[in-house]
């Protein structure tokens, strides 16, 4: 089967590539090898579907912690507003939510999805379901790929196959084998934007518990400036955290032993230690007879006063006029530094997206294509480049796919 741009992968950056090749002239085939193409579109944003985020090109830059150079020029010429551009140019309207996050107006992933494969196909896109079992590759230029059952041939091939993250969806990590089977280094795989298991227990005891306009601060031994500390939201688990901020945070996690990394809960960033103490004090004054447990109730969440009580060291039927200077300067310390050990990371499969992957310095940043083999391209989570929430792992593949197309 002959085309001339033969793409591996039919994910968020494969059909977007697709697409915008088609509409250059190139005759596209998408082989994928699951059932539907887009499937992973469909649980991104809660099954909403953050497509980008309505932030400026610094922007995206600042919320990749890792390679980011790597990304300037493919962000450069394909933005944020140039997503929604064409996305709106489909027919998609958009909203921009908290933290820029941009979402269809029908809350609805199933209509981003929709809308890439229904233009693909406008524009003349073949789509084929196989496994792809290898590249090939004659005197250092790749001009097809096989499977068991067929092979394809085109001078342009790309590699759009994701990362390991929600394999159930399709991302089994194939494309790291091809990669290496032309020569590719891939850098270890692990998990990011994942949730965080902790040493202590009380996290289960707040299991349920979403917190709100809250800081996490993640920190390593033996620094005192942390490594991320960001406002937001946040949620308590059977095994430790998750949530936006905690998700954020995680990217930040590498290699881990006991007691490296400590994530620290400011439950009142709007208040300095001195000016929570004066309204702790201004509590106390108000209702002296009233037991610690139940001044609390003003305080923090019900959920949280068990575990405050207990960390704090101060008995729940202790007046709030028997309590101590000292004891007071130890609540505030506590809700102004919640304190967990981070044990672990969730595994890969929970993640979402997969830190790691092809080394960019065997990539063109301009055109994504391959140092190493002539006419081999690699484009979104496949590469070694990942961001934190919001819309801006999207973006990254959206950018990448558009410069392949047009490389």
């Amino acid at each position: 089967m002959n085309c001339s741009r033969l793409i591996i992968g039919g994910g968020a950056a494969g059909l977007f590539c697709a697409v915008q090749s088609a509409w250059l002239g190139d005759e596209v085939i998408v082989v994928e090898h699951g059932k539907r193409c887009g499937q992973k579109l469909l649980i991104t944003g809660k099954g909403r579907c953050n497509v980008t985020n309505n932030c400026d090109v610094q922007t995206v830059l600042k919320n990749i912690p890792r390679n980011d150079r790597f990304m300037y020029s493919a962000l450069s010429r394909f933005a944020p507003e140039d997503t929604m551009s064409f996305f709106e140019s489909l027919g998609v309207e958009l909203k921009t939510e908290r933290g820029n996050r941009v979402f269809p107006v029908s809350d609805r992933a199933e209509d981003i999805r929709a809308a890439l494969v229904i233009a693909c196909r406008d524009a003349g896109v073949r789509f084929v379901t196989d496994d792809i079992c290898e590249l090939i590759i004659e005197d250092g230029v790749c001009i097809g790929a096989r499977s068991d059952k067929a092979e394809y041939f085109a001078p342009k091939v790309v590699v759009a196959t994701g990362g390991k993250s929600y394999p159930v969806t399709g991302s089994t990590g194939d494309g790291y084998r091809l990669a290496r089977q032309a020569g590719h280094t891939v850098t270890e795989i692990t998990p990011s934007l994942v949730p965080i298991v902790t040493e202590e227990r009380e996290c289960a005891e707040l299991m349920g518990l979403s917190l709100r306009n809250c800081v996490l601060s993640l920190y390593e031994e033996g620094s005192r400036r942390p490594l991320y500390s960001e406002l937001g939201e946040m949620l308590f688990t059977h095994f430790g955290v998750s949530g936006p901020l905690v998700l954020s945070a995680s990217a930040h996690i590498g290699e881990l032993k006991k007691g490296k990394y400590r994530l620290v809960i400011d439950l009142k960033p709007a208040l300095s230690e001195q000016k929570l103490d004066e309204r702790i004090l201004r509590d106390i004054s108000s209702q002296p007879n009233k037991d610690f447990s139940n001044l609390l109730r003003g305080l923090t969440p019900a959920k949280l006063i068990p575990v405050i009580v207990k960390l704090s060291g101060i008995e729940g039927f202790k007046k709030g006029n028997q309590i101590t200077s000292e004891e007071r300067a130890r609540l505030v310390r506590l809700l102004k530094a919640l304190t967990f050990t981070v044990k672990a990371l969730r595994p890969v499969e929970e993640a979402i997206v997969t830190r790691g992957g092809v080394t960019v310095g065997e990539v063109s940043p301009k055109t994504m294509q391959s140092k190493l083999i002539s006419g081999l391209y690699f484009i979104g989570e496949v590469l070694d480049v990942d961001a934190y929430t919001g819309g801006f792992n999207l973006q990254i593949a959206f950018a990448t796919a558009y410069a392949c197309a047009n490389g």
